[in-house]
């Protein structure tokens, strides 16, 4: 029911290839990029207190047209049983319908994977093979280096600290990766076509249009067109991806002043792109829910500070001890009651 080959096509052309470079310049990024990702695993360690085996993971540095693929296919393996749970409900669409219904639902996809592409400067893939993958996109961490005039070797390191943590984070701990497939798959099940299909592109509409006006808070599709079932799995999902995000910048910029001279430079130069520029980008942003994002890794480096100034970074790690320990949506805001429940 999606043109995921269309989707790639559509998204790359709308994604572009980004910066120009010399040959020698890309080959030199590509390089730093996989050392960086190398050098990170100890550093994480030796910061974090977790340990994981080492190049358990492939780093794979990628363009833009790269990103996209890796994410069409991981989307298609996770939207599977939300189709699946459709074709059920309503039936098999065939021939013409099929056809254009599904070039309809590739383009809109290959509409946000062209978006996001020019954004993202890495991501790791937890559910790709038995241990993840490690994508790091070298012609946005070039654009971007280039926006901050950053130092590049510090600003690779930096962003490769960051990415090798969420690698450390799901390798260290090996149930991890199953309980957030488990979150997906709850959703799946809560899902409902009917009320999808019924009203949901009037309601997108008026979300559009909320987005675009004043105190419009921080509305997102999954606000929109959710369940509460479905929202109510959100909230736990927000409140594990508050913990990762926010974990993440911790360690990168605690790590960063042993090894990146200009951490603090690039910090806060990149805090400030960190809120886009434009209406439509802020827009876009709002409804994609990359506004919630930013927030995750802002609410999420406060929790993970606050609770290791109070108890260290030894006894925070029973985070990591079993999915009871992992915070609430509520307890991301409040650090102390997370405190008071699991130590």
């Amino acid at each position: 029911m999606v043109d995921w080959d269309l989707a790639v096509s559509l998204g790359s052309r709308l994604a572009g290839d980004g910066p120009d470079v010399s040959r020698a310049e890309a080959s030199r990024a590509v390089t730093e990029l996989r050392d960086g990702a190398n050098r990170s695993t100890a550093l994480v360690r030796d910061f974090t207190g977790l340990v994981a085996a080492e190049r358990t993971a492939p780093v794979v540095v990628v363009d833009r047209r790269g990103w996209i693929q890796a994410n069409a296919d991981s989307f298609a393996t996770i939207l599977a049983p939300v189709i699946d749970k459709l074709a059920e409900r309503k039936g098999v669409p065939s021939g013409m319908a099929l056809a254009v219904g599904s070039r309809i639902t590739g383009a809109e996809v290959g509409g946000l994977l062209g978006f996001l592409a020019g954004k993202v400067l890495g991501q790791f893939d937890p559910f790709f093979g038995d241990a993840g993958r490690l994508l790091l996109v070298a012609p946005n961490v070039v654009h971007v280096e280039r926006e901050l005039q950053a130092q590049p070797q510090d600003f690779r390191l930096w962003v490769c600290l960051h990415e090798e943590t969420h690698r450390v984070q799901f390798t260290a701990v090996p149930w991890m990766r199953d309980h957030l497939r488990g979150e997906m798959e709850r959703i799946a099940d809560t899902f409902e076509p009917t009320r999808l299909l019924d009203d949901g592109l009037k309601r997108v509409m008026d979300a559009v249009r909320g987005a675009r006006g004043a105190g419009s808070g921080e509305t997102s599709l999954i606000d929109v067109l959710g369940t509460p079932e479905q929202k109510e799995i959100v909230d736990r999902v927000t409140g594990v991806m508050s913990l990762l995000e926010g974990h993440a910048d911790v360690v990168m910029d605690g790590v960063g002043p042993e090894v990146i001279p200009s951490v603090a430079d690039i910090r806060r130069k990149f805090d400030r792109r960190r809120k886009g520029v434009g209406a439509l980008d802020r827009v876009l942003r709002k409804l994609l829910g990359l506004d919630a994002k930013m927030a995750q890794y802002r609410n999420g480096a406060a929790f993970v500070r606050g609770v290791v100034d109070k108890v260290g970074m030894a006894e925070f790690n029973a985070v990591w001890d079993r999915p009871e320990n992992l915070p609430t949506r509520a307890e991301i805001a409040d650090p102390s009651a997370w405190v008071s429940r699991v130590l």
